[in-house]
């Protein structure tokens, strides 16, 4: 295929049907891209083109294309003679599920999807549209980086789109879908959306690749091991979600989409369900022992609890010891936020704090309600979190909720101890219900940990220690940490019955649904970094 304009294209003469059939053939030579020899490539490496790309992620037939007759006007380096169509970046726009939806996707076949000074313009306008519009921005990303011929115009092609992603950011949702090699400034885009999708195998992002890293510290990684989905949804926490092929990877994204309003100044979408807001949960009383050394699994409470026991788990790799995801009660969006028992116990660490704090933002952001299920024994203890800064890391947390203006229902299951108890959206910090279960325990410390504390004197100066030790946790126990003290004092609205949790939370959040918060005026916070 040539890549430049058909000698028919440049004629001035001829009839109308003369000058359609130009337009045909150029349409044609867009649609088709470089090769098909270049086809073949992509698909060989188990990837798909831009455009089969775009196929998957929007409904059949809606996707409308911008400047799909775009080319680059650089010279040197032999780049005058190459000016293939589209410059190697399709966008436009189509619906996901009948809603609109914006999107570019990087075409690999022409320049290795790097970008130039034309590609960059045409992201630009496409994610200009999206803003004017209101409406979600889904990356497609298979790019080897800046175009190296064109110098410092191509890096100043993606300060604009770094830009763009800062003004969109909280306006509308934004998700990078990470399809291929993603290298150097380029990480920073994806960085800056609200959520990131990786494919196993055949998707990497980094800073400095394999080579660079080998030749300043002497370390040897490959490509997926410095950067693949798998060390990014689990050790980095840079993705969200990762899978094993496209088509489950973009399906999700969709799903996603389903999930999430146009824009902030959007409810999400409500979807008909079938499963009664008042359906109890008896399998409730069972699921969560009354020990609460025993550990259980949070997700199969949840499931008890949400439209037909589905929800998407975000980050689910990674931070493990917190769950958040977003499901339906009801037929609405709800956001939930929950100590995983199972996971070092469900304490709050570093990366467990970071990741629920940035949940609770893209849920605040997006007007969707707030559900946070507690039952942590505290922050996690060590010097490696102190030096690291639990300090600042947990206080994420903290400043998210308290900024938080959309409906928050805060539910105690077990133990509820400390700082943890605190941050997790308790009354004190703005959450609009509390209930908790009458197997909930909330205090300062665990009752062994208080009673050593307090009563120390009385423990070593007794006769039989281990006697008065555990005869002082009892009394510590039943005086400071039954079920029902924080709700004697207000600091719960309520202890409710396991089995009736969701016609409780249905109810909180149906008369939760017009509340109005106003924060007062500034520019904007100063945020725990």
């Amino acid at each position: 295929m040539t890549d430049v304009l058909p000698s028919t294209a440049l004629s001035t003469e001829g009839t109308s049907r003369h000058r359609l059939a130009e337009l045909r053939e150029l349409r044609e030579q867009a649609l088709l891209g470089p090769s098909e020899k270049a086809t073949e490539a992509q698909h060989a490496k188990g990837k798909l083109t831009a455009r089969e790309r775009i196929a998957l992620l929007l409904d059949a037939g809606s996707f409308h294309e911008v400047e799909p007759l775009r080319r680059h006007r650089a010279t040197g380096f032999g780049l005058e003679a190459k000016r293939p169509p589209t410059d190697g970046v399709i966008v436009g726009w189509g619906t996901v599920y009948g809603r609109t939806v914006f999107t570019y996707a990087h075409d690999f076949r022409i320049f290795g999807g790097a970008l130039g000074e034309a590609h960059a313009q045409k992201i630009h306008k496409v994610m200009d549209m999206a803003i004017a519009a209101g409406a979600p921005l889904v990356s497609l990303n298979d790019g080897a980086g800046a175009r190296i011929q064109e110098g410092v115009t191509a890096l100043a092609g993606y300060g604009g789109i770094f830009q763009r992603n800062a003004r969109a950011s909280g306006v509308i949702p934004q998700i990078s879908v990470m399809l291929g090699p993603c290298a150097g400034g380029a990480a920073y885009s994806p960085a800056l959306t609200d959520f990131v999708f990786m494919v196993r195998e055949t998707s990497q992002m980094f800073i400095t690749g394999p080579d660079v890293v080998q030749a300043v510290t002497g370390e040897e990684i490959s490509q997926n091991g410095l950067g693949g989905a798998d060390v990014h949804s689990a050790v980095s926490g840079v993705s969200h979600f990762a899978y094993d092929d496209e088509q489950s990877c973009i399906e999700e994204v969709r799903f996603l989409l389903s999930m999430l309003p146009q824009n902030n100044r959007e409810m999400p979408p409500a979807a008909p369900s079938d499963d009664p807001v008042e359906r109890r949960g008896e399998a409730l009383l069972d699921l969560v022992p009354a020990d609460g050394n025993r550990p259980y699994d949070m997700r199969e409470v949840i499931e008890e609890i949400v439209d037909h026991g589905e929800f998407l788990e975000i980050h689910e790799r990674w931070a493990t010891n917190v769950i958040v995801a977003l499901g339906r009660i009801g037929g609405d969006v709800v956001g939930l936020i929950a100590n995983q028992p199972q996971s070092l116990a469900g304490v709050l660490d570093i990366n467990a704090s970071e990741k629920a704090a940035r949940f609770v933002q893209m849920c605040d952001a997006f007007n969707i309600p707030l559900i946070t299920m507690l039952d942590v024994p505290g922050f996690l203890p060590g010097v490696d979190q102190e030096h690291d800064g639990i300090i600042r890391h947990g206080a994420k947390l903290l400043y998210a909720y308290c900024n938080a203006t959309v409906p928050r229902v805060q539910l105690i299951l077990r133990k509820a101890y400390g700082g943890a108890y605190i941050v997790m959206d308790s009354r004190s910090i703005g959450a609009d219900l509390s209930f908790a279960w009458p197997t909930n325990e909330i205090a300062v410390m665990g009752a062994e940990g208080a009673a050593n504390v307090i009563f120390r004197r009385d423990i070593n100066a007794a006769e039989d220690p281990e006697a008065m030790r555990a005869q002082k946790i009892k009394e510590y126990r039943t005086e400071l940490m039954h079920p029902y003290y924080a709700a004697e004092r207000g600091l719960v609205d309520d202890v409710i019955n396991p089995a009736e949790t969701r016609p409780v939370l249905a109810a909180a959040l149906a008369m939760l649904r017009t509340k109005h918060a106003d924060l007062p005026s500034r520019k904007h916070g100063n945020p725990p970094t």
